[in-house]
């Protein structure tokens, strides 16, 4: 484990799965966000779905479900906490310098000239 190119392979690859796990919640925000309710609303008023039909509704939106005296009562998550979320993850430089850093890196990467 003191080898240096083990725990360089360690590190890239946490840092890989941090970004990865990043990505997928950055997703998930977006669905809760701009998600459609359509099939909770069809789980409202459908007193009786089958499994089939269950499997087939897209219910990610849906924070808590209750029934209550015979009535189902849905929660929704908050669509502007999501929103929140994901414009506090969203990186701050949307410049032009980061798309030419990121064109520098690839073509050093794949071995092209180094343009000063």
């Amino acid at each position: 484990m003191c080898d240096e190119r083990i725990l360089g392979e360690i590190e890239r690859l946490s840092a890989r799965r941090i970004k990865t796990l990043s990505s997928l919640a950055a997703a998930g925000y977006s669905r809760l966000a701009f998600g459609d309710i359509s099939d909770a609303l069809t789980l409202l008023y459908n007193k009786n779905p089958t499994p089939e039909q269950l499997g087939l509704m897209d219910l990610m939106m849906i924070s808590e479900i209750k029934s209550k005296d015979g009535n189902l009562e849905i929660k929704f998550f908050d669509r502007l906490k999501a929103l929140d979320r994901l414009e506090n993850a969203a990186p701050r430089d949307t410049g032009v310098s980061g798309l030419f850093d990121a064109i520098g890196k690839d073509a050093y990467l794949e071995g092209g000239d180094d343009v000063d």
